[in-house]
């Protein structure tokens, strides 16, 4: 009997039976599908072109600097990052307890409690501040955030790296001590570029993470997107202004996630799928 044959005989695959959790799933999946309409009528009947006249350059103004203060605490966070982590891999526990110290902290508090501290605790020691020559940083609010979120997103970011390099196998240091490479050769060239493909996932979840945390900056009267919204609401009354925050925050995570699946594929191409 030949295959064609056997195929044609072989009886067909019995439908999927419309279990409690399949209903329950395409209900979810249709209540979100509603939603979703609404919003998208919502927006298209109530559209107030003077309003966005008024406000829509602001905002978009306002998207400008959350970029910035995003892109700038990454930085700032990916510098501090990288001998934090060192720190956490070391065998000194006097390396090691300050720098698990430093990531307790920062993980385990909320980001709005370390923006005000930082904030409005520097308020505190102003006099202190001006005469070492620092508090024309600490008075200004975009200042302050830029540092709490660089603060922040280096304890993550450690996190990341820390544990990437210690997923990359052992063997692949033992080959490289057998060639007779030095340990910081191996590091650099051997370990660091495995452990950057592996983190590279989990960080493209901190920079989406970043950006939606972000916000917080408007509480302290940083005219970022949300701070530019609240403005617009306080003015004009009008709940619309947040749809379109929401919708420019969307815009900016879907941009971030198509741009971090084609590095990915880049970076991984040379890999067996």
């Amino acid at each position: 009997m030949t295959l064609a044959s056997t195929a044609a005989t072989r009886p067909p695959a019995p439908a999927r039976a419309w279990s409690k959790g399949r209903i329950a799933g395409y209900g979810l999946l249709s209540v979100w599908a509603a939603f979703g309409l609404f919003i998208v009528y919502y927006f298209i009947s109530n559209f107030d072109a003077a309003l966005f006249e008024r406000y829509g350059w602001r905002m978009l103004r306002g998207l400008g600097i959350t970029l910035q203060l995003v892109f700038l605490s990454l930085l700032i966070g990916g510098v501090l990052a990288f001998p934090i982590a060192l720190a956490r891999l070391s065998k000194s526990w006097w390396l090691t307890a300050p720098a698990y110290a430093y990531v307790y902290f920062f993980r385990g508090t909320p980001l709005l409690a370390q923006t005000f501290l930082i904030y409005y605790g520097a308020g505190q020691f102003n006099e202190a501040l001006q005469s070492v020559g620092l508090w024309w940083f600490f008075r200004e609010a975009y200042y302050c955030a830029v540092l709490t979120f660089s603060l922040n997103t280096a304890a993550y970011q450690a996190e990341i790296l820390q544990g990437s390099i210690s997923s990359v196998p052992r063997g692949q240091r033992e080959a490289a001590q057998s060639l007779g490479l030095k340990p910081i050769v191996t590091f650099f060239k051997v370990t660091l570029p495995q452990a950057l493909i592996v983190a590279l996932r989990p960080y493209g979840n901190e920079v989406i993470l970043m950006i939606k945390g972000s916000a917080i900056a408007s509480v302290i009267t940083v005219f970022d997107l949300m701070g530019e919204t609240r403005l617009a609401f306080a003015r004009s009354f009008d709940f619309q202004v947040y749809l379109w925050a929401a919708i420019l925050y969307l815009a900016m995570v879907e941009v971030i996630r198509r741009l971090w699946d084609v590095l990915e594929k880049k970076l991984t191409r040379h890999l067996v799928r």
